[in-house]
């Protein structure tokens, strides 16, 4: 199951990817306001590298629940510096935005994957993404950030979420995106209640059945901490490594995390146990 993002690609498929998650923003729900500086999001990047980021992902919008749009032209001025001085590290980038605009000129600042929370709500972003020969990946959400908590509803989650994902890679290809570049991500607390939530992170190999790399991320969410009788994200590690291991072992590709090292050593095992499972 190769993924191709633009000169990186990876396929080993015994492998879990970390993608360490990189909020360039004011806001964001865990670590806002810590790295919107530049110097402080280009100091974390590194750290996270040094801990075995195989992928950063850089945000310059807030997708927390109830959160509000931000113009394309702040998203590029936050992000940019931080694009640049990471171009050349060795790091993989991916940028989280929904907006064509803004992934081109992160593209070509060296930007590797785009990782779109609305699955080509641009219109533009397919060929944005197709002409540079970037990673994409294509999450579930229902509603927006301002309005995917009201009062998200499913009749059959399972089934809604990967038929949404399969058209959604079928639009990517027919606007030029090639197959091998897309990812896929269930959307975890996007629209969704706690037991949709649940109920996609066991069922997760349903997804990777539509064959590309899955992408999860659980790291710090609201439905770990509820479980958990904790409110607050920075006490709900053990919960989110729990739920990391779980989908890994079930095939999750790339675990979306904000902790690095102990992600990474959580999905080896699972890994080693799935390898077992299938010899």
């Amino acid at each position: 199951m190769i993924w191709r993002c633009r000169e990186r690609v990876f396929e080993d498929p015994s492998r879990v990817l970390v993608m360490g998650i990189l909020n360039v923003t004011p806001d964001s729900f865990s670590d806002g306001g810590r790295y919107f500086e530049p110097a402080a999001a280009i100091a974390r990047a590194h750290e996270m590298v040094a801990a075995g980021a195989d992928i950063l992902d850089l945000g310059g919008e807030s997708t927390r629940p109830g959160s509000a749009p931000v113009p394309a032209a702040e998203q590029v001025r936050r992000l940019l510096p931080v694009v640049q001085a990471l171009e050349g590290s060795g790091a993989c980038l991916s940028i989280d935005t929904a907006s064509a605009e803004v992934a081109r000129a992160t593209l070509d600042a060296g930007a590797h994957i785009i990782n779109d929370v609305t699955a080509l709500g641009d219109p533009a972003m397919a060929g944005v993404v197709a002409a540079s020969g970037a990673g994409l990946v294509l999450m579930h959400m229902q509603g927006t950030p301002a309005t995917m908590q009201h009062a998200p509803h499913y009749t059959d989650v399972i089934a809604e979420v990967r038929d949404f994902l399969e058209a959604r890679m079928g639009l990517a290809v027919e606007g030029g995106v090639t197959a091998e570049c897309v990812a896929l991500d269930p959307g975890l607390g996007f629209g969704k209640r706690l037991d949709h939530s649940y109920r996609l992170m066991a069922r997760l190999d349903e997804i990777v059945a539509l064959g590309r790399p899955v992408v999860a991320g659980a790291s710090r969410k609201s439905f770990i901490g509820r479980v958990l009788d904790n409110a607050d994200p920075h006490d709900r590690l053990e919960g989110g490594l729990s739920a990391a291991a779980v989908m890994a072992f079930l095939g999750a590709r790339i675990i979306r995390t904000h902790d690095v090292a102990p992600t990474q050593r959580a999905v080896r095992i699972a890994a080693a146990l799935a390898a077992e499972r299938r010899a």
